[in-house]
């Protein structure tokens, strides 16, 4: 029995002392419930004689009384009022118990019965006297009922004090043994209560010590202690299933940790080469762009061109040798910078600008802004690179005048700038490929800015600080590409 015990959950345990103790408790609760019970109704039966003599007495009075009160009116309502007195007087005299005995208590029990019944004779006689209008007759039997009424007052009086005498000493005796049951059951409770806690107390124990051995245990192993190991159990309970579980764990968590250790470091080494290597890497592409253009040679050269055209009428010559110093101008002051929505659009209208002076104005071009987003701010070079993807790729590959449409607007709290061409169109593959950064094209035109899709996307995530920050919208070959960017409206004034 005792290993079975062992072998039950936690919660059984919980449950089955619960239960054993509560029983106890109610089994002790019922039986002194009981010998209370036993104890009142004793008490109670002690004065149900003197409750009943009382009754009787009031029972007396009132049938005296509502005579006294027919003879005085002579109504039919008096009448009615005195035989119903009568009766529940003549009731309660039944209900005496009047067996003779040598008990002087019950012979005077026996006395009450028998005068009561040659009373209500008489104070019948004298109310027949009375109807009959005998003035003698009921005059003499009235005088005959009242001292008869006054014999029984005292007689029940003299009843009621001998029934008082033995049930005190009735009353005393239940009242000591009343006492007495209290006093036990009182005792017989404490025991019960201190023996529960004696249970629990031990089960509990049973329970928190092997727990606050483990939390020793376990703060040790916290420390970087690891030789350490609880005692073994044989308990099948969830406490003996942790404490094996933790001897197994403790047996190698020494080696989890040292090549965790060894994997740190092994991790450092390679970020640290790897830093160095992406270091090297920009080091060297930063020194192959400034070998390729010197920046203020083109600006002095492109400015020159422009003083030169001026002072020859050339207007559009001029015009467009300023749009194309500026832009070359924003590439390289500005490649770095945050910049705004507004600066953007002036870039890509300066863009298309020189290309349709170099196509002939084969590239149509509308805007539609929402003014009040142009002070947002974005990284620079972001919209040129979608632009020039679309001529390159869409429009420049297709028969047929060019269309870029541009739109700037916003939904809830996010600014959205559209880019759409009328070009080829892409298949939904080229534009996961394109969103994802593994879409390559080997037949890239040379004058390619080199700042691909791959390059705007990363920026724009960082920048964000979100990864859904562009959408690619197509329906298919010749039905054109959407590139609709979406930007948080913080630090703006819209």
């Amino acid at each position: 029995m005792k290993t079975k015990i062992k072998n039950l959950s936690i919660r059984k345990k919980i449950l089955l002392i619960c239960l054993v103790t509560n029983i106890i408790v109610l089994l002790v609760n019922i039986t002194m419930l009981l010998g209370v019970n036993d104890i009142v109704i004793q008490l109670d039966s002690i004065y149900q004689d003197n409750y009943k003599l009382n009754e009787l007495s009031v029972a007396l009075d009132d049938v005296q009384n509502k005579m006294t009160e027919y003879l005085s009116s002579k109504t039919t309502d008096s009448l009615e009022a005195y035989y119903s007195s009568e009766s529940k007087y003549s009731m309660q005299i039944a209900e005496l118990e009047g067996a003779l005995t040598d008990s002087s208590y019950s012979r005077m029990k026996r006395n009450v019965e028998r005068m009561s019944e040659q009373y209500l004779g008489i104070v019948s006689q004298t109310i027949d006297a009375k109807r009959g209008r005998n003035v003698d007759k009921y005059s003499q039997r009235y005088e005959k009922a009242t001292r008869l009424y006054g014999y029984l007052q005292t007689l029940i009086y003299s009843l009621n004090n001998e029934s008082l005498k033995e049930n005190s000493v009735l009353y005393s005796e239940s009242l000591d043994a009343f006492r007495l049951f209290e006093n036990v059951s009182a005792l017989v409770m404490i025991f019960v209560i201190a023996g529960n806690l004696l249970i629990i107390a031990k089960v509990v124990k049973a329970i928190i010590n092997p727990l606050t051995d483990l939390t020793n245990k376990a703060n040790e192993v916290a420390k970087g202690n690891f030789d350490i190991e609880l005692k073994e159990t044989e308990n099948t309970d969830e406490i003996g299933v942790v404490t094996r579980t933790f001897n197994q764990m403790v047996g190698s968590i020494g080696e989890y940790v040292e090549q965790i250790r060894e994997n740190a470091e092994t991790e450092k080494k390679l970020r640290e080469r790897e830093l160095m290597i992406e270091t090297n890497l920009k080091d060297a592409q930063l020194q192959y762009l400034q070998a390729q253009i010197n920046p203020h040679f083109l600006f002095n050269t492109l400015n020159a061109g422009a003083q030169l055209a001026m002072m020859e009428g050339a207007d559009r010559t001029y015009e467009y040798v300023q749009i194309m110093a500026e832009f070359f101008r924003y590439n390289v002051k500005r490649g770095s910078k945050t910049v705004t929505i507004g600066e953007e659009l002036e870039l890509i209208d300066n863009y298309l600008y020189i290309l349709n002076v170099r196509f002939s104005g084969d590239i149509h071009y509308e805007k539609e802004v929402d003014e009040s987003l142009l002070d947002i701010e974005i990284p620079s070079m972001i919209l040129q690179p979608i632009v020039e993807n679309c001529i390159n790729h869409g429009i420049r590959e297709m028969m047929g005048e060019g269309k870029i449409s541009l739109r700037v607007y916003s939904i809830d709290d996010v600014a959205c700038i559209s880019i759409r061409d009328n070009g080829v169109g892409m298949t939904s593959e080229m534009i996961e490929k394109m969103l994802t950064g593994e879409y390559k094209d080997d037949n890239i035109d040379k004058n390619f800015n080199g700042i691909g899709m791959k390059n705007v996307i990363s920026r724009l995530k960082l920048f964000c600080e979100y990864d859904d920050v562009m959408s690619i919208v197509s329906e298919g070959p010749g039905t054109g590409t959407e590139f609709i960017i979406y930007l948080p409206l913080k630090g703006s004034n819209h």
